[in-house]
């Protein structure tokens, strides 16, 4: 069964950082993309960032340049380093699994996500 567990969500001001970390299962490591979305308060799941595999990453373009996500295959894990935090970045951040193929920018394809970790942002 393969799980995905979130941590480093919290609170920080403007222009701050924080780290997201995503533990995975055994089986999850190997799965063809893995990657970061997050629900804004009133408005649907987006995509921040996604790796494929093979190490291609894909970024939006709201978070390109600040934000860097990492994943390491042989200890399963995912990060996602969130530098210049702005305002309009709070949200419920979640890591995703997708088993069926490659990476795509739209929550449906995804078959697995963490429970989710608040990242609040004031300014």
């Amino acid at each position: 069964q393969v799980r995905l567990m979130e941590s480093g969500g919290g609170s920080v001001e403007a222009g701050g950082s924080l780290r997201l970390s995503c533990g995975a299962s055994t089986q999850a490591v190997t799965m063809y993309c893995m990657g970061w979305f997050r629900r804004i308060l009133g408005k649907d799941r987006e995509m921040v960032a996604t790796i494929e595999l093979n190490g291609s990453t894909d970024y939006s373009e709201s978070v390109k340049g600040r934000f860097t996500i990492v994943r390491d295959n042989t200890k399963g894990t995912l990060t996602l380093q969130m530098n210049s935090l702005k305002p309009e970045d709070t949200a419920m951040y979640y890591c995703v699994g997708r088993s069926g193929g490659g990476c795509r920018s739209t929550p449906y394809h995804y078959d697995y996500w963490g429970q989710g970790t608040q990242v609040i942002v004031s300014s």
